[in-house]
């Protein structure tokens, strides 16, 4: 895969952010997702979907947070996960969706799953 100066230094960046996140939390879809982010230098919380056993035990363990920065896969089941996340959470907190399309956006839609974000680990570390 050709990866660009530019998308190098605006990954960096989109860690640094996701970093300076304080009163946060990040929601992946399983443990490759987690495993990827923490390749990347991502040290804050990381939730895991596929932990909670279901959407409503999930729903009500994380409307506690007062911000959940959603990272679901763009694929079939990524959408369908964010569409039910909004679903049942809007309305009991923040909802933070900014991030993934920043992603889309840096990566140039090359970036389908989020575990295959450790294909840019050897440029970043």
């Amino acid at each position: 895969m050709f990866v660009t100066e530019q998308e190098i230094s605006e990954l960096q960046n989109f860690v640094l952010q996701l970093n300076s996140v304080t009163d946060g939390i990040i929601v992946v879809e399983g443990k490759r997702d987690c495993n990827a982010l923490r390749r990347l230098g991502y040290q804050g919380k990381i939730l895991e979907f596929h932990k909670f056993g279901g959407m409503n035990k999930f729903a009500d363990t994380v409307a506690k947070y007062k911000k959940i920065i959603v990272l679901f896969d763009r694929d079939r089941k990524g959408r369908y996960l964010t569409g039910k996340t909004i679903q049942l959470l809007q309305r009991r907190t923040k909802l933070d969706l900014s991030y993934k399309r920043k992603l889309r956006q840096i990566t140039k839609g090359k970036i389908m799953f989020i575990e295959q974000l450790v294909c840019y680990e050897s440029y970043l570390v």
